[in-house]
């Protein structure tokens, strides 16, 4: 079956502190960032003060939507999704905001009510993550939405105003962690009981904003913020560092930009609130959002009940060898062999194992001398959904493995500190094995079909049907068996015919 022609899709998001374009390619369930342009326009800025838009927000707002006009029209993208959420919402000149940026700019925004914006972060959150649960934070410039997860989707949803636009103090005065963290628990209060939970997924620039800054003190190696997990003891600490800092020592953060700086501690307190009131136990960050939500849930249900890894990892490999369907024929000839080994992952060990094969092709069109590196820095930081991070290592370990016969990754220290042992050497293993795979049949599905592979007690057993052993057995197949069969700890067993 080919893999489905791409489409692109654009959605203008017109939040209270940012607006921004975002143009994606849609291959299947497999969402890919293509462009993304934002500007901190501040919108909100005087909702608290004024009960109206900033003028100065608006006019740089509507900037923007020009530029991304010009944009859109050159990209000509299949769908434009266009919504501003709570500034919009709650300002008293927001119709006529919207207004203006339909006769200035062509866009027809649609206004998201809070139950809408919940319900969108909580979707949002589900396409990265299909199996989530827990409570969904959405934390924006004006206000926090939060949602329940349960195994049935997304539960009824609220908006606080908790942004840092509405925490601001009177007449521009300066951050105030205690006065903050006052309202912070008034305003939680009211719903705590509704939405106590041990996981709590984070939503929104400041937050990601805040695990980044987690990861540079405590040392961590990978700086992926999709399904970044914090525990709550360390995430409360981070929180209330950044909340005593002073804006020029934030500021003095590598990566920090000074609009950032300002509205950080105002989420970091928020943050410790919720820590305390929800009862959380651990915070995971989604790169995924409103956006993301919208899109996914656009998407036919056929299309949204596919796996993210296995979707994601086959369009990366997508058109880069000679048979689309090579990946799952790699599946079906690897998983029920490695279906007989002790389980590393729990239920995730035979998704691993899918994605690792739909990854075979990646990196063939590489220079062979280079090729296992750069495959394997791809896949430890591709953007896929519904892999944790120790899972982004045991998928680059395995598509290193595949093409290097010596197993020395650019960053073995990074694998060593998030996988175990036993599970480093069966990302080795699946590796080897994708290539004894790939070496024995060139890569053709209709070759494959004709050889077998088995595991018993002892032995890594290869078969060929009759009449092909001596076109698919031959010195290099018993090579690549050997490497593979080793990974495993076990023998190499040949039959033919």
């Amino acid at each position: 079956m080919p893999f489905p022609a791409p489409r692109d899709a654009a959605v203008i998001d017109i939040g209270s502190n940012s607006v921004r374009l975002v143009v994606y390619r849609l291959e299947g369930r497999a969402i890919w960032t293509v462009f993304n342009e934002k500007v901190l326009a501040g919108l909100g800025r005087d909702l608290a003060k004024t009960g109206r838009l900033s003028p100065d927000g608006v006019t740089q707002t509507l900037q923007a939507l020009k530029r991304f006009r010009a944009v859109l029209e050159a990209v000509k993208p299949a769908e434009v999704f266009a919504v501003a959420t709570a500034a919009a919402r709650d300002a008293a000149d927001g119709p006529d905001f919207i207004r203006r940026v339909r006769e200035e700019t062509g866009f027809t925004v649609r206004v998201l009510s809070g139950e809408e914006e919940a319900h969108y972060a909580a979707v949002g959150v589900l396409a990265g993550e299909p199996d989530a649960t827990g409570v969904v934070g959405d934390l924006g410039g004006a206000s926090l939405e939060l949602v329940r997860l349960s195994a049935t989707g997304a539960g009824h949803g609220v908006t606080l105003p908790l942004g840092p636009f509405s925490l601001a103090g009177p007449n521009g005065a300066s951050f105030d962690a205690e006065r903050v963290r006052r309202l912070s628990r008034e305003r939680i209060a009211a719903v705590a009981g509704d939405f106590r939970t041990d996981t709590f997924h984070a939503v929104g620039g400041a937050w990601r904003n805040l695990a980044l800054l987690h990861m540079r003190l405590s040392g961590y190696p990978l700086h992926v913020v999709h399904q970044y997990e914090i525990g709550a003891g360390e995430a409360l600490e981070a929180a209330r560092l950044v909340a005593h800092q002073s804006k020029s020592s934030l500021e003095r953060i590598e990566g920090m930009s000074k609009k950032r700086s300002e509205t950080l501690p105002y989420a970091a307190v928020v943050l410790e609130t919720l820590i305390e009131q929800l009862g959380l136990k651990r915070i995971e960050i989604s790169a995924y959002g409103v956006r993301e939500g919208l899109l996914f849930e656009a998407m036919p249900p056929r299309v949204r009940s596919l796996d993210p890894l296995i979707e994601g990892c086959t369009a990366l490999g997508a058109r880069q060898g000679v048979a689309d369907d090579l990946g799952a024929a790699l599946d079906a000839w690897i998983a029920p062999a490695f279906r007989e080994l002790p389980a590393l992952f729990g239920e995730r060990d035979g998704v691993l194992v899918s994605a690792a094969c739909r990854l075979a092709d990646v990196g063939v069109r590489l220079h062979p001398d280079h090729r296992a590196d750069l495959v394997f820095e791809q896949v430890l930081r591709a953007p896929i959904a519904g892999q944790t991070h120790a899972e982004r290592c045991f998928l680059a370990a395995a598509a290193h493995a595949r093409h290097a016969t010596n197993f020395h990754p650019p960053e073995l220290a990074t694998l060593e500190r998030l996988l175990s042992p036993a599970q480093l050497k069966r990302a080795r293993a699946l590796g080897a094995t994708i290539r004894l795979a790939c070496d024995l049949s060139g890569r053709s599905p209709s070759l494959l079909a004709h050889a077998r592979l088995s595991l018993d007690k002892t032995n890594l057993i290869l078969a060929a049907d009759q009449g092909f052993a001596d076109l698919l057995l031959g010195e290099q197949t018993n090579k690549r068996a050997n490497t593979a069969a080793q990974h495993l700890g076990l023998k190499t067993k040949i039959i033919s015919g």
